[in-house]
């Protein structure tokens, strides 16, 4: 058999060739060759800004409802909850809603609810009352499925001996997650004083609610059960164990915050002990910063609580 000559250009190539084969042989990336892709896994969970957290500034006329989205950006936030009290008058309408969408997306911020406060006593003993406060919710309902959101957050006060009012804030929220369907979402529960304030009687709710659409807002912080005796030990109830019980019922989660140390930890809160909890119950969705303190401004609170959370979470990762 007569081999044909090959010219040394050919040559270059079939060696190239043949030691290609022997580096994929030996797993080896060939020379030249794109690395592999990092693979990066998504957070265990992300940080929302709770525009409570600037209810100063807002109150004061320092910052426009409108402008929250901005705001929450420029702190490094990547979602947002609203607070109905700064846009009270403006649930119907649509072109207000409209400009609140074009700023979230204009600044990449996700809307995710709306803290609905001052709509009546979902668990009143007056049943006319109670329907009232169902009925005085719709609006939200309409407003939180134009802004994309995921839930409206409401209260569960009510009056009465303690399984009184767990049967009277059940029916309540029973029949506005019946008035939510429609809109598919969800009607979320926080700690909030009272009775609301005690995770065993909040747990004891949902399950009697036992509706897809209920669940809780668990709030580091909001475990007094009496308001007019803060400063009493036994007016609260313990927040981890509270934590605890409320979130297998969790659709949201809020980092309350008060006051930082040099080291940069919550001085009221130990929030690896916090997270480590909620990690445990298998959330995996959003957690919500809300500063409320006075030791620091609100905009150096929100961020000292989004840094602690992005720490504690790196710690915390899998």
């Amino acid at each position: 058999m007569i081999e044909t000559p090959i010219s040394r250009r050919e040559a270059v190539k079939r060696t190239a060739a043949g030691m290609a084969g022997v580096v994929a042989l030996a797993g080896l990336p060939a020379a030249g060759a794109a690395p592999e892709p990092k693979i990066h896994e998504a957070p265990w969970f992300r940080i929302s800004l709770a525009q409570w957290s600037l209810h100063k500034p807002l109150y004061a006329g320092e910052l426009d409802h409108l402008d929250f989205a901005r705001e929450a950006r420029t702190l490094g936030f990547d979602a947002i909850e609203y607070v109905n009290s700064f846009f009270k008058d403006k649930a119907d309408d649509t072109k207000y809603l409209e400009e609140m969408n074009l700023r979230a997306k204009d600044h990449g911020v996700t809307q995710l609810l709306i803290m609905c406060d001052g709509e009546g006593n979902l668990g009143d003993p007056d049943e006319k009352a109670r329907l009232r406060a169902v009925e005085n919710h719709r609006k939200w309902l309409d407003a939180a499925r134009r802004l994309y959101c995921h839930s409206i957050r409401v209260n569960a006060a009510s009056a009465g001996t303690y399984e009184e009012q767990q049967k009277l804030a059940a029916d309540g929220l029973r029949r506005l997650c019946e008035l939510a369907e429609p809109y598919d979402l969800n009607v979320i529960v926080e700690n909030h004083g009272g009775l609301s304030s005690n995770g065993a009687w909040l747990s004891g709710v949902m399950k009697m609610v036992d509706h897809k659409r209920v669940g809780t807002l668990p709030d580091f912080g909001n475990f007094c059960l009496d308001w007019s005796r803060v400063n009493e030990p036994d007016a609260w109830y313990d927040r981890y164990t509270g934590v605890k019980e409320l979130m297998p019922f969790a659709k949201a989660v809020s980092a309350k915050s008060h006051e930082f140390n040099a080291e940069g930890d919550e001085v009221r809160t130990d929030y690896t002990r916090m997270l480590k909890i909620v990690k445990d119950a298998g959330y995996r969705g959003w957690i919500g910063v809300e500063y409320e303190g006075d030791k620091h401004s609100p905009r150096e609170g929100s961020m000292l609580t989004r840094l602690l959370l992005e720490r504690v979470r790196a710690l915390t990762s899998d």
